[in-house]
């Protein structure tokens, strides 16, 4: 099953979770969910928040959600909402693989699910 690495390039830790996996001799499949052709769909967010055992703001960029003018008290829906308007809220990095995924803060978190 491919793994799959959710990457903003222009992230130090997106670009640090990457590096550390190709150093552990891993290549994983990267997404630059940040590009119009690679965004992910509402589902999508969705699906990894399970994966993730959470909710979408496990993985919500707060000082980001404030910039966005993102309720705190916006629902889950909205939430999912605003992450696919606009990517930017989305906690990098993400790797997922299959039925698991972890948020890569501290980077060597996406080594749990390996």
């Amino acid at each position: 099953m491919a793994l799959v690495f959710l990457h903003n390039p222009n992230c130090s830790t997106s670009r640090k979770g990457l590096e550390l996996l190709r150093e552990k001799g891993i290549e994983p499949e990267v997404r630059k969910y940040m590009n119009t052709s690679e965004r992910l769909t509402e589902t999508e967010l969705r699906d990894i928040a399970g994966k993730l055992g959470t909710g979408p703001r496990g993985f919500l960029r707060d000082k980001d959600a404030k910039k966005f003018e993102l309720s705190p008290d916006a629902s889950d829906d909205e939430v999912f909402a605003a992450m696919f308007a606009e990517p930017r809220l989305i906690q990098r990095p993400i790797l997922v693989n299959g039925d698991k995924a972890a948020l890569g803060r501290p980077i060597e978190n996406l080594l749990e699910i390996l």
